[in-house]
C-alpha cells in the first residue's frame, strides 16, 4: 500500500498489538474472537498476563456480548518474532511509550499504519519524534476496560469507540482498508477530521480529575463535592483550554461545565486511571503525559498554568520520581 490515494480492497492480515492490558486487550480481543481467516494478530505484552495469555487465550468480559475466549496467533514479548506489520495498534502506558518505540522503529515500513490508542494530548508528536516511516493515524478511544486478573480483561461502561483522523504527513492517505479490518471485528470506529479537537476534549477531562484526584487521593466523588477540590479541577481545565486554544483549536463555550457534569455521572466512588497507577508506589505513573505535557505547550507559547505546576509539585513530594523503577 502507498500512503497517498491507494483504496484498500483487502483486509490488513498482520495486526500488531502492543499492550494487551484494558484498552489493547479489549480491541485486540475483538481482533481475535471469531477472526477472518486472513488475519493474523499478535500480541505483544508482558509478565503473567502474557503468561496467561499464551497458555490459554485472553478472556475478555463485555457488557454487550458476554466473555469471549480471545486466541492471538501469536503471544510475544518477543519482536524479532512478530510479522511485517500492516497495521500497528500501540496501547500502552505512557511511560513505555518512546522505549518501545525505539526497539519497534526498525519494524516499522513505510507502508506500517500505527493507531495509537493512548491518553494525552501529545501522542502524534512523541510518536514522530522516534518514528519518521509509516502512517500514524491521530486517535482516542471512550472504553471502560481493566485486567481483572491475568489473562483476563473485563470492560463495563464507556462507547467502546475508536474516534481517528488523517496523519498530518499523509493528509490524502485513504483509510478504507482499516475500516474493512475493524468492522471485520465489530469493532466501532469514527473517521474524524476534527481529531485534534477530540483528543484535547477528552484531555482536559482525564488531565484535569486525573491530575487532582491523584494529588490529593481522594475520589471523583470526594473532589466534587469539596469545593476547593472541584476549583483546583476548574482552574487545570482553564489552563488546558487556554493552551488548545492557543494551538488553534475552539470549543463551545460550555466546555469546561461539559468537563465539571461528565465528572459528576461516574460513581462517587471512582478513582481516576492516573490515580491508579500513581498509588501504586513500586510502579511508574503518567505524570509526564499529563502535567508534564501542560507545562511543555505552557513554556512553549508562553502561558501560565501555576496550578498544574502545583499539583505536579504535590505529586513529586507524595512519589518522588527518583524512588521509581525505570518499569
Amino acid at each position: 500500500m502507498k500512503a497517498k490515494g491507494i483504496i484498500f480492497d483487502l483486509l490488513m492480515k498482520n495486526i500488531g498489538l502492543f499492550g494487551v492490558g484494558g484498552v489493547g486487550g479489549f480491541f485486540g480481543g475483538k481482533l481475535c474472537y471469531k477472526k477472518h481467516e486472513q488475519l493474523n494478530v499478535t500480541f505483544f505484552g508482558r509478565g503473567e498476563h502474557l503468561e496467561r495469555i499464551q497458555k490459554s487465550g485472553l478472556i475478555l468480559k463485555t457488557e454487550k456480548d458476554g466473555e469471549l475466549l480471545c486466541m492471538p496467533d501469536l503471544a510475544t514479548d518477543s519482536l524479532e518474532s512478530i510479522p511485517n506489520l500492516d497495521l500497528c495498534i500501540l496501547s500502552v502506558k505512557g511511560f513505555d511509550l518512546i522505549p518501545l518505540l525505539s526497539r519497534l522503529k526498525d519494524y516499522i515500513s513505510d507502508n506500517t499504519v500505527m493507531l495509537p490508542l493512548l491518553n494525552g494530548a501529545d501522542i502524534y508528536s512523541r510518536i514522530r519524534s522516534v518514528i519518521d516511516k509509516g502512517i500514524v493515524l491521530p486517535a482516542c478511544v471512550y472504553v471502560g476496560t481493566h485486567i481483572e486478573k491475568p489473562g483476563v480483561v473485563s470492560q463495563k461502561g464507556g462507547a467502546c469507540k475508536i474516534l481517528l483522523g488523517p496523519d498530518p504527513k499523509h493528509p490524502d492517505f485513504n483509510p478504507l482498508g482499516l475500516f474493512e479490518t475493524l468492522n471485520e471485528a465489530n469493532i466501532l470506529h469514527e473517521w474524524r477530521t476534527d481529531i485534534q479537537k477530540c483528543i484535547w476534549e477528552k484531555f482536559i477531562f482525564i488531565g484535569s480529575f486525573g491530575l487532582v484526584t491523584a494529588a490529593h487521593g481522594k475520589t471523583m466523588g470526594e473532589v466534587l463535592e469539596n469545593d476547593l477540590l472541584k476549583g483546583e479541577v476548574s482552574k487545570v481545565i482553564d489552563e488546558i483550554i487556554m493552551i488548545a486554544q492557543r494551538i488553534g483549536i475552539s470549543f463551545p463555550i460550555d466546555i469546561a461545565e461539559a468537563a465539571i457534569l461528565k465528572g459528576a455521572a461516574f460513581p462517587y466512588e471512582t478513582k481516576t486511571s492516573f490515580q491508579r497507577d500513581f498509588e501504586m508506589k513500586n510502579k511508574p505513573d503518567e505524570r509526564d503525559l499529563f502535567a508534564g505535557a501542560i507545562l511543555n505547550y505552557a513554556k512553549k507559547y508562553g502561558l501560565e498554568a501555576s496550578k498544574t505546576m502545583d499539583l505536579l509539585n504535590r505529586l513529586e513530594i507524595i512519589k518522588p520520581i527518583s524512588t521509581r523503577p525505570a518499569g
